[in-house]
């Protein structure tokens, strides 16, 4: 039987027994600074994403509180919430090539310090369109990457969406 690749929206429905909070043994718990791990699923990354508004934009990092947040645990993963926030953009953009009109606004999750996403649909350079329309001013660093000016002005802390 031949193996059919799972879609972008696929996997962002399927939520692998997750969300969870898992208990860090001592070696994991110095590395990522608490002694339980929220997992997040990718529907909930999905909505946290989904939460910011026009013309703000949140991090992978302030997701990551978030989920830590609502599942009452230390930290949120560093590597779940970075492939689902991809897999959310990925998935948004298949939606749309099917003429869905209501999509998560993926173009607003950036990485630490403003940077915008390569890995995400149409690279950093489609990000900073999509930002730009919105009025975000974007600006390149001397080693060609892209970021987002005035960050402190504009970011969205997604854990005061989050309930509790």
């Amino acid at each position: 039987m031949a193996y059919k690749k799972k879609s972008w929206v696929e996997k962002l429905h399927d939520s692998k027994d997750l969300p969870k909070v898992v208990k860090l043994t001592a070696e994991q718990a110095e590395k990522f600074g608490g002694k339980t791990l929220a997992i997040a699923s990718p529907m909930e990354v999905y909505d946290l994403m989904n939460s910011v508004p026009k013309g703000k934009v949140t991090t992978i990092n302030n997701l990551r509180e978030a989920i830590a947040l609502k599942h009452h645990a230390d930290k949120g993963c560093p590597i779940t919430t970075g492939i689902f926030a991809w897999i959310a953009a990925n998935a948004a953009k298949e939606m749309a090539m099917e003429g869905k009109k209501k999509i998560v606004a993926w173009w607003r999750t950036v990485k630490l310090g403003g940077e915008l996403n390569p890995k995400y649909p149409g690279g950093a350079e489609e990000q900073a369109r999509r930002l730009q329309a919105e009025g975000v001013k974007i600006f390149r660093t001397k080693n060609g990457k892209w970021k987002v000016q005035n960050m402190d002005k504009i970011i969205y802390e997604v854990a005061n969406a989050v309930e509790v």
